[in-house]
């Protein structure tokens, strides 16, 4: 791809390497790692996956009443990093969080398999199970419930949309003399700074 220097936007760039990466990678090329703080500032990652990005942010897809969901809506901060180790490339971002709207949330939802949107329902996410019986059981609840047509996304199954302030690119180099470009949110443009690896 050559020097990434000369770009003055970082959404294009960050197209042109998830295509890449959608080509190389063998697993999610579209896993980033989330990270959030809970109510004490202690931080938490876990890896999510992209489902959408443009010029607004980065979007995922979770269960509002999950340990991230809880997390992001109190603290509506976060940081992603994408690592796509076969390619030798890393971007990170860090920015402000909002839910996505109703409309964004129900016409991904309708995208998901059907088992999917069955676990949506069925899946009281990051809190105890019981056993494993239990979570069967209440699939087969839901999966009765809805056996055919339609199946409504729950209230607490929504998105988050990242609106970065800082997005990083980063690029191996030998002798780890690596590639660091920053873009940082300067009102409506982006101010870009090249950083010591």
């Amino acid at each position: 791809m050559g020097d990434f220097t000369e770009r003055t936007e970082p959404f294009a760039l960050f197209g042109e390497w998830l295509d890449v990466a959608r080509e190389t990678e063998p697993n999610d090329p579209n896993a980033m790692a989330l990270a959030t703080v809970d109510p004490d500032g202690l931080p938490d990652v876990r890896m999510v996956l992209l489902k959408g990005f443009d010029t607004q942010g980065f979007v995922f897809y979770t269960n509002l009443e999950s340990a991230k969901g809880r997390e992001l809506l109190a603290t509506p901060k976060a940081a992603l990093c994408f690592h796509w180790k076969s390619l030798r490339r890393q971007v990170r971002v860090r920015g402000l969080v909002q839910q996505v709207t109703d409309a964004e949330a129900d016409a991904y939802y309708a995208t998901r398999p059907r088992g999917s949107r069955i676990g949506a329902w069925a899946s009281k996410q990051s809190r105890p199970l019981e056993s494993r019986f239990a979570l069967e059981k209440a699939v087969a609840e839901y999966t009765a419930r809805y056996p055919i047509g339609d199946i409504p996304r729950p209230d607490h199954w929504s998105g988050f949309r990242i609106t970065p302030v800082q997005i990083e690119f980063w690029m191996d180099k030998p002798f780890r003399l690596h590639d660091r470009l920053l873009f940082e949110r300067d009102g409506e443009a982006w101010k870009t700074t090249r950083l010591y690896p």
